[in-house]
Parts: structure tokens; C-alpha cells; sequence
């Protein structure tokens, strides 16, 4: 994918904005596109003027075309409960109409194309750790519904295009991410215990704190999603970190690294909020060679700054 021409919706995003970065140092043009519903342009505002970056604010839910392209990655959709529950249709429609625009985008000029999938297509999983050969259970008509079946459908809407046009499509399954550009409020785990312990306040634990998730470093991540969009696979793939943690574990490490005297909190569980997530990598150390270098101390070590930052939180 030397000197590209590449085309990213959801660039103003946390995961978009750092595929922005990578994509940029290697040498490529990126044309960036956002409608900025849950995307910052704080976010690549360091890019702006530069000769290879532009950034068009546009809805992809509507028909787009904005030259020829040789690769797109579709990030677009809101991705926090915040978001989501906050942009119900919104993320339907994102998920539904917005991936089918940018499939035919691709489509139109023979580009390779990544789509940004989800752990949540898992759902509550009664397999464990996930496999990519694992269906799901999933609650069509819940809360996170409008999320996790948006994403569903936006699988399957990717394979069709593979199968009948015989697109160039790649598929990830995103697990827990974090980092620096995470939305500071965007309600999930780390974002959320990490605001609370730098302003001194107690850190809120959903249910007994003894659901588990796997917190996958941001750099990890982009790198897993570039080997995958230049290989020859087609069907999913889970990007994430194997590494299990409890909330209650978290939320320990979060104040080992913050040095927060914080007490914890406990408030009732979410309705289908996951009660274990662990990716299986198998897969993606066999076919890409990727695994995850960064742990979550190093991890949140890393991202302490941008949080203190955001949150206007002096040393």
C-alpha cells in the first residue's frame, strides 16, 4: 500500500485520528472524513495544512464521492454507551445505510476496504474466551441493541460485497481500547476511572466489579488493523488484548498509576452489560503475526497525561 490514496471515515475519532497519524508517516494522502457527531477535530488538528491531509465534514449516510481511492477504512459510528444510547438511530443508521455507502465507494474505484466491527457482536458470550467462529448472544432489542445489531448487520454487509462483487474486504473485531484521544466522558471503563480518580472522587464500579474486560492499548490496536487490511483474509478477525482483568482489578491499577486515594463506589449493573470479555488471538497471531506489547500499567502510564490534560487536572 505504498503512497496511497486512502479514505477514513471517523477520522476526527479516538481510533480514527491515530489510523490518521500511521497512515500519514508511512507516506500516504488521506482524505478524512467525520460529521463530527462524536468526533473532535482537536484530534487531528495537528494535521491540518499538512500536503497530504484533508478533511471533509460529511454524513456517510448519505451518498459520497470524493475522488478515487485505493484503500477506505470505515471507523464511523458512535462507539461509547454515551454515544450510542445517546444517538440511537443515528448509530442504526451509520451502521446500516453508512456502510453500505462506503462499500459502494470502494466498490467504485476497485479499493481495498476495512471495516471497524466490534467485540460487542459477542454480545453477553456463553463462550469464553471468544472465538471468531462464535455467534453470539445478543440481545436484538435492548438497550445496547441499536449498537450491537447495527454492527451485526454491517458484517454481514461486508461479506455480501466480498462474496457477490468480490470486494477486497477485511474485517476486525475491536476489543476495549484505550489511550490518549479517548473521549474524556465518553462513559467507558478507563475513560470513566481515570476522570474520577484524578478529581479525587470515588471510583463508580457497575455491579460487584467482578465482570472482566481486555484492555487493548491504542498502538496495538492501529497496528493490528493495518496488518490485517494488507493481508488475505476476508472473514473476522478479533484485535485485542488476551489479558483478562476484573473491573475491580482496573480500577487497583488505576489508582496505583494515578496515585489517587479514591474510595470505590458500587452502582447497579447496566441491562446486557457483558459479564466477561476476552479475545481469543489465536487467529491473529497465526495469520498476522500481531500480538499486543503494551499492559495495561504501561498502558494507562502512558495515557495519564492526555487525561490530566483533558480534565484540567494540574500535577
Amino acid at each position: 500500500m505504498s503512497q496511497s490514496r486512502i479514505l477514513i471515515t471517523g477520522a476526527a475519532g479516538f481510533l480514527g485520528s491515530h489510523l490518521c497519524d500511521v497512515l500519514i508517516e508511512e507516506g500516504h494522502s488521506i482524505i478524512a472524513v467525520d460529521n463530527l457527531s462524536t468526533g473532535d477535530l482537536a484530534n487531528i488538528a495537528h494535521l491540518e495544512g499538512h500536503d497530504r491531509f484533508r478533511f471533509e465534514q460529511a454524513d456517510i449516510c448519505q451518498p459520497f464521492d470524493f475522488g478515487e481511492i485505493d484503500y477506505l477504512f470505515n471507523l464511523a459510528s458512535p462507539a461509547s454507551p454515551v454515544d450510542y444510547n445517546r444517538l440511537g438511530p443515528e448509530t442504526l443508521l451509520v451502521g446500516s445505510a453508512g456502510t453500505i455507502n462506503t462499500l459502494d465507494c470502494a466498490r467504485k474505484y476497485n479499493a481495498g476496504y476495512l471495516h471497524a466491527s466490534t467485540s460487542e457482536c459477542y454480545g453477553d458470550p456463553e463462550v469464553h474466551p471468544q472465538l471468531e467462529t462464535y455467534w453470539g448472544n445478543v440481545n436484538p432489542i435492548g438497550p445496547r441493541s441499536v449498537y450491537d445489531e447495527a454492527k451485526r448487520f454491517s458484517e454481514a454487509a461486508v461479506m455480501a460485497w466480498h462474496r457477490y462483487y468480490n470486494l477486497n474486504t477485511h474485517l476486525v473485531r475491536i476489543f476495549n481500547t484505550y489511550g490518549p484521544r479517548l473521549q474524556a466522558s465518553d462513559g467507558r471503563v478507563i475513560s470513566n476511572l481515570m476522570m474520577q480518580a484524578l478529581r479525587g472522587e470515588p471510583l463508580t464500579i457497575y455491579g460487584d466489579g467482578s465482570q472482566t474486560r481486555s484492555f487493548c492499548f491504542v498502538s496495538d490496536l492501529i497496528d493490528g488493523i493495518l496488518r490485517l487490511s494488507r493481508s488475505s483474509e476476508h472473514e473476522p478477525v478479533n484485535i485485542g488484548n488476551p489479558v483478562e482483568w476484573t473491573i475491580l482489578e482496573c480500577a487497583e491499577e488505576v489508582l496505583r498509576v494515578t496515585g489517587s486515594s479514591s474510595k470505590l463506589v458500587f452502582s447497579p449493573l447496566p441491562q446486557d452489560d457483558p459479564t466477561r470479555r476476552r479475545p481469543d488471538i489465536t487467529k491473529a497471531r497465526t495469520l498476522l503475526g500481531w500480538e499486543p506489547k503494551v499492559q495495561l500499567r504501561e498502558g494507562l502510564e502512558r495515557s495519564l497525561e492526555y487525561f490530566r490534560v483533558s480534565m484540567k487536572v494540574k500535577h
